[in-house]
């Protein structure tokens, strides 16, 4: 599917800028984000005491915590690198937060010293809804957003 990342990056960059606030800028994001086609829940999970929690999202009911390893944002978590998803059934181990999600996109958020502070979480209610076009395009926007919260932290 063709989304508009150019427009919406834009707009993140621009909400972000000057704003210190980790959950209101959490909120946002996930606010924009949820404007794309197709994107049927968006949200992070932070790292908090060895377990992901969930933090800011747009979307229905998920779930509350996610352990080190486990599902796509437990694995996007331990293995540092973002994962793609195109069938959640088909992934070992994935957990069905809710049975309408088809397929999934996780970006890990690095912090200072290369640790997962949290994850990006997309899912969509159809199958093979993302691409690596969207993966790349929403790195780009976890490290725009990355970028931002360790500037604040200085």
């Amino acid at each position: 599917m063709n989304r508009d990342y150019q427009t919406i990056t834009k707009q993140i960059a621009g909400v972000l800028e000057g704003e210190p606030d980790l959950i209101a800028n959490l909120s946002n994001t996930a606010a924009i984000l949820k404007t794309l086609p197709g994107f049927f829940w968006v949200g992070f999970y932070l790292v908090k005491n060895d377990q992901l929690v969930l933090g800011p999202f747009q979307g229905p009911v998920a779930c509350t915590r996610i352990n080190f390893g486990k599902g796509v944002c437990g694995t996007a978590w331990s293995e540092k690198q973002s994962q793609l998803v195109p069938d959640v059934d088909q992934f070992p181990g994935h957990i069905a937060c809710n049975p309408i999600s088809k397929s999934e996109v996780v970006i890990p958020v690095f912090g200072k010293g290369n640790d997962v502070e949290m994850v990006l979480d997309v899912d969509s209610d159809r199958l093979n809804d993302f691409d690596e076009n969207d993966v790349k395009a929403l790195e780009n926007i976890v490290a725009i957003l990355s970028k931002h919260l360790n500037a604040v932290d200085e």
